[in-house]
């Protein structure tokens, strides 16, 4: 979808929005291409308008492969398809960031199993799927898509994570918080790796009110609800001001136990849009390169903190940034 951006100013007084593309799956794709090389494809749908060419052509900006794009016929005015946006403004000091979403019959929300051949997809040699609840939350047939692709990326042996990354505006009407758990878990149990885990925990979908001593024994309770997934991770973000924010992460296996990733205090935040995607997309590189979860774990704790400095949802990030900032921590001056 288009992200439309205020810059320092408010939606509702802004006289003009600077243009991103965005979206959770493919914020983290994105990452992977630009920051970490991987090449990367996303698969949604858009209208077939002028709109929809801005997003394919923002896209392309980033790296990440469109030939798996489905383009639907343009209706003219978005009577019965179109492409999603997203006002978000950043927030400053004691005003935290605000996300506006105007998304309702787009052309993704109306994908139903079968359109995609996903067989094709990892016979041509894609070996990681990873989606999320935004994608899930669009419409019922989207989470039925969600298991779809994942029943077919396990049973081709691809690796599979999943994001619960639950949000209010798109559960409103539709169930609320304990309808976006359930279907949370109950995709979450097709995954190899669950992203945001502490989202699953408790009765409610608002897992970012754990605290991080809490976290262990969150994570055992959302692993008893998981048999089959190996790993469990999450962001841990103390929130000081809109623009100050203290950042970690912690993840779990069976294998290794109860891990925690660097631990970065005050850090100035830009844009705080999209770090969760940022953490996902180094965690899932230092896992696809066999770097061990411990590794993985300081990769995508790195790396969603360099996206908060930038702005715009996807990272500007490149690896050399990710690697020096695990290795100094600092804001002084390479040159």
């Amino acid at each position: 979808m288009l992200r439309l951006d205020p810059g320092e100013g408010r939606i509702r007084t802004a006289r003009g929005f600077r243009v991103w593309e965005g979206g959770g799956e493919y914020n983290v794709v994105r990452g992977l291409r630009r920051c970490f090389g991987l090449e990367t494809a996303v698969v949604t749908a858009l209208a077939d308008n002028e709109i929809g060419r801005l997003v394919e052509d923002l896209i392309l900006q980033g790296g990440v492969n469109t030939a798996l794009i489905r383009w639907e016929p343009a209706d003219g005015i978005g009577r019965h398809v179109r492409n999603g946006l997203n006002f978000v403004e950043r927030g400053f000091g004691l005003r935290g960031a605000l996300g506006v979403s105007d998304r309702a019959n787009t052309a993704v929300s109306q994908l139903r199993p079968g359109q995609i051949d996903w067989d094709s997809v990892f016979a041509a040699g894609a070996r990681w799927l990873h989606t999320g609840g935004v994608f899930a939350a669009l419409s019922d047939s989207t989470a039925e898509v969600a298991v779809e692709a994942m029943t077919a990326a396990r049973r081709c042996g691809a690796t599979v994570s999943y994001d619960p990354n639950y949000r209010p505006s798109l559960w409103e009407g539709r169930g609320g918080a304990a309808r976006a758990r359930e279907t949370d878990l109950r995709l979450a149990r097709h995954a190899d790796i669950v992203i945001g885990a502490l989202g699953l925990a408790g009765p409610g979908a608002d897992g970012p009110r754990i605290t991080a001593a809490e976290a262990p024994d969150a994570f055992a309770e959302i692993a008893a609800l998981l048999p089959g997934t190996r790993i469990l991770a999450t962001t841990l973000r103390t929130v000081r001001s809109a623009g100050v924010n203290d950042w970690s992460a912690a993840a779990w296996s069976a294998q290794t136990g109860y891990l925690t990733g660097p631990d970065l205090r005050g850090v100035q935040v830009l844009d705080r849009v999209g770090s969760g995607d940022g953490f996902a997309a180094g965690l899932i590189y230092g896992l696809i390169t066999g770097a061990g979860l411990s590794t993985a774990l300081a990769y995508g704790t790195a790396h969603g903190a360099l996206a908060m400095t930038t702005p715009g949802d996807s990272s500007m990030a490149s690896r050399a940034d990710v690697e020096a900032l695990l290795a100094d921590a600092s804001g002084a001056v390479r040159r």
